[in-house]
C-alpha cells in the first residue's frame, strides 16, 4: 500500500477512536506536517467521510454523524471481539427480525481479517460450547425494536399493534420503561394507562408502533428487568402453590428464582444476624408441579406445604420413589 494512503487509513482509523484531535496532535502521530494533515482530511471528505473542522483554543478535526457509515478500522483484538459478540448474539437470541444483518456483517469482517487471525478464530469457534441449547428464538421487528426504546428513552407514549398468545388481535397504548431479553425473547415493560396497570408485552408479537404526542412520568424506580421477573412470578397460572422454607434468601433463591417464585419474611429478621436462616415464605404459580418435588429435594432445607394438597401427595410420592431406589442392591 502506497504510504500516503497507509497514513489516510491510519488518521481515519485515529478518528474513529472518538472526540476531537487537534492538527499538532495528528501531525504528530503520523509523523507528517500539519499542512500535510489538512491534505488528508481533504481526502477524507473526497471519499464522503464526514469528517468536521473544530474552531477554537481545543479545536482540530472529529467523524461527524453521516448517511453513511465510514470504513472502521479494526484490529485483530477488535475483530475477534465483535464477531464473538456477533456469534454470542445470534446464540443468546439477541438479534433482531433481519438476522441476515448479523450475518452479512459477520461475513465483512471475516473477508478482511489476516488468515492466521481467521484460522484462530475458527479454532475457538470450533473448540466453543455452550452448557444450554435454547429453543429458536424469537427475533422482534428492529424497527419496532428502536421506536420502543427511543419512547422509553425519551418517556414518550407508544400506541402499539399486539398479538396476544391466543391470536387475538388489539391496539394499546403503552408507557415503556424498558426494554429486557430474558430466556432468548425481548420484552418491553411499562404502563397501560387505559386500564391503569402495568403490563409486560413480547416485541415479537407487536407488529407495529409509533411515538403518540406527550410525555409521561416513569416510576422513581422503574427498574425493566424486575418488573419482568416480579411479573411472571405473579402471572395467572392453574396452580397456585404457598410454602413455607427455613433458610436464607440465597440458598432459596438459588432454586427458586425471581421469575418463578416470590419471596417474603415468615418471621422476622434478627439484629444481631440478618442473613441467618429463617422460615420464609414462598409464593409459586405453575401451570405445572411435577417439577416442583426435586426441586424441594434439591434445595434440601425444610419446608411446610401449606397448599395445595396435590402437592403435599406428589412430594410424598417422590420420597417414596427415592426411598425405594436406595433400597435396591
Amino acid at each position: 500500500m502506497p504510504r500516503p494512503t497507509a497514513r489516510v487509513l491510519t488518521l481515519l482509523e485515529l478518528l474513529q477512536s472518538g472526540g476531537t484531535r487537534t492538527a499538532a496532535e495528528l501531525a504528530d502521530r503520523l509523523g507528517v506536517e500539519e499542512r500535510t494533515v489538512r491534505r488528508y482530511v481533504d481526502r477524507l471528505i473526497d471519499l464522503d467521510v464526514p469528517v468536521e473542522s473544530v474552531r477554537g483554543r481545543y479545536g482540530g478535526y472529529r467523524l461527524a454523524p453521516g448517511h453513511r457509515l465510514p470504513p472502521l478500522m479494526l484490529g485483530d483484538d477488535e475483530a475477534l471481539a465483535v464477531l464473538l459478540g456477533l456469534a454470542a448474539g445470534r446464540r443468546a437470541g439477541l438479534t433482531t427480525a433481519q438476522r441476515t444483518a448479523s450475518e452479512t456483517a459477520s461475513a465483512k469482517i471475516r473477508r478482511v481479517l489476516p488468515k492466521h487471525t481467521a484460522r484462530r478464530l475458527d479454532a475457538l469457534l470450533e473448540a466453543l460450547a455452550f452448557t444450554e441449547r435454547p429453543d429458536e428464538p424469537d427475533r422482534p421487528d428492529a424497527g419496532v425494536l428502536l421506536t420502543v426504546a427511543d419512547a422509553a428513552r425519551h418517556r414518550r407514549p407508544l400506541l402499539v399493534h399486539y398479538t396476544d398468545r391466543d391470536g387475538r388481535h388489539s391496539e394499546r397504548t403503552l408507557h415503556a420503561y424498558g426494554i429486557v431479553s430474558h430466556s432468548g425473547r425481548w420484552y418491553a415493560t411499562g404502563h397501560d394507562p387505559r386500564i391503569g396497570e402495568d403490563r409486560t408485552l413480547r416485541l415479537d408479537r407487536i407488529t407495529a408502533a409509533r411515538t403518540l404526542p406527550g410525555s409521561f412520568e416513569a416510576p422513581a424506580d422503574p427498574d425493566p428487568a424486575q418488573r419482568l421477573l416480579s411479573g411472571f412470578a405473579t402471572a395467572e397460572y392453574r396452580h397456585e402453590v404457598t410454602l413455607r422454607i427455613h433458610g436464607t434468601a440465597e440458598q432459596i433463591r438459588a432454586h427458586l428464582p425471581a421469575a418463578v417464585a416470590t419471596l417474603t419474611d415468615h418471621e422476622p429478621a434478627t439484629a444481631q444476624d440478618p442473613a441467618a436462616e429463617r422460615w420464609q415464605r414462598v409464593d409459586i404459580r405453575a401451570q405445572r408441579l411435577d417439577w416442583l418435588p426435586p426441586t424441594l429435594a434439591s434445595l434440601d432445607r425444610p419446608f411446610v406445604i401449606e397448599r395445595p394438597d396435590e402437592l403435599r401427595d406428589l412430594v410424598i410420592a417422590f420420597a417414596d420413589r427415592l426411598a425405594s431406589h436406595a433400597r435396591r442392591t
